[in-house]
């Protein structure tokens, strides 16, 4: 059973997805998760591409790990879920899974740090992309 989450994304598995016995091959699933975010953050009215032009900051991954559980199959359709699990001042930690009807396929987690665009170094996630993911998700503000 999917449970409650901040997010959920629905996509379907392609050929391209697939390795050759039509099964999703297991890096792929960091796309899945990959292309979840961002949709998380469109949702909430933040462009990646627009807050590397206003802001200067972009998300990067700075770690992952990934539990397999069962293979998800070429044509099947699943459900991304993405939930924040820490929210800090210049990162966040995201727990994300793949799930097929009822059948959690893969679980995530998934550390992403906030750099400035040109100099890759740390920086705070900007005010503006702050407010604007706790007000269209209602997290706490820590």
């Amino acid at each position: 059973m999917i449970l409650q989450t901040d997010f959920r994304w629905t996509m379907r598995v392609y050929y391209e997805d697939t390795d050759s016995g039509g099964v999703v091959y297991y890096a792929n699933y960091l796309k899945f998760f990959e292309r979840a975010r961002t949709e998380w953050l469109r949702a909430a009215g933040i462009g990646q591409h627009a807050m590397v032009e206003q802001e200067q900051a972009m998300f990067v991954v700075r770690s992952t790990s990934v539990e397999y559980h069962k293979p998800a199959k070429l044509d099947d359709e699943l459900v991304i879920t993405v939930r924040v699990e820490k929210m800090g001042r210049a990162s966040m930690v995201f727990v994300q899974e793949a799930w097929r009807g009822q059948h959690c396929l893969s679980f995530g987690r998934i550390k992403v740090a906030c750099v400035h665009a040109t100099q890759f170094r740390p920086c705070p996630i900007p005010a503006s992309v702050m407010s604007a993911i706790h007000a269209h998700y209602s997290l706490p503000i820590n």
